[in-house]
């Protein structure tokens, strides 16, 4: 047992590196899941870009070969 004002034994400072270490870690986690749903919310904008892209230029080839 501690008496008031004894300072933490090495158990307290290992779970305290232990917590430490969870939110870091959690956070680096979060960081990566909010990183990769961003590059795909980005490249699926791409993608649709260039799909209408190729879309509008069927329809002015199409009308082109019409006349």
């Amino acid at each position: 047992c501690h008496l008031a004002g004894e300072k933490p034994g090495p158990e307290q400072d290992e779970v305290r590196l232990q917590n430490a270490s969870k939110q870091i870690v959690q956070m680096v986690i979060l960081r990566a899941v909010q990183q990769v749903s961003q590059e795909s919310q980005q490249k699926e904008r791409r993608t649709h870009g260039s799909v209408s892209l190729q879309l509008e230029r069927g329809k002015l080839t199409k009308k082109h070969e019409k006349k």
